[in-house]
C-alpha cells in the first residue's frame, strides 16, 4: 500500500476539520472509500459534486497511487 496525502479544500476541509490527511491505500478510489467511511455521509456528499485531482492533473475515474502521491478533492465553490 502506498502512503498518500489526501488534500481537503472548502466545504470538504470544514467536514473534516483538516486540510489533509494522511491514508494507506493503492488506487484514487481505494483512498476515497476510506475517506468516505473516516468522515461520513456529508463528505461522500461533498465528494460527489467535487472534482478529484492526482498531483495536481484533473482525475477521471480510478487511478493507482504510489508513495508521496497527493489527492485533492474541490469542491465546488460558491461566491458572493
Amino acid at each position: 500500500m502506498a502512503n498518500v496525502t489526501l488534500r481537503l479544500f472548502a466545504s470538504a476541509r470544514e467536514i473534516a476539520g483538516a486540510g489533509s490527511i494522511a491514508y494507506e491505500a493503492d488506487t484514487t478510489q481505494e483512498l476515497l472509500a476510506r475517506a468516505e467511511e473516516d468522515l461520513g455521509e456529508g463528505f461522500s456528499e461533498i465528494l460527489r459534486i467535487s472534482r478529484i485531482w492526482l498531483n495536481g492533473e484533473p482525475l477521471e475515474g480510478d487511478s493507482p497511487i504510489t508513495d508521496g502521491d497527493e489527492v485533492a478533492v474541490l469542491p465546488p465553490v460558491s461566491g458572493g
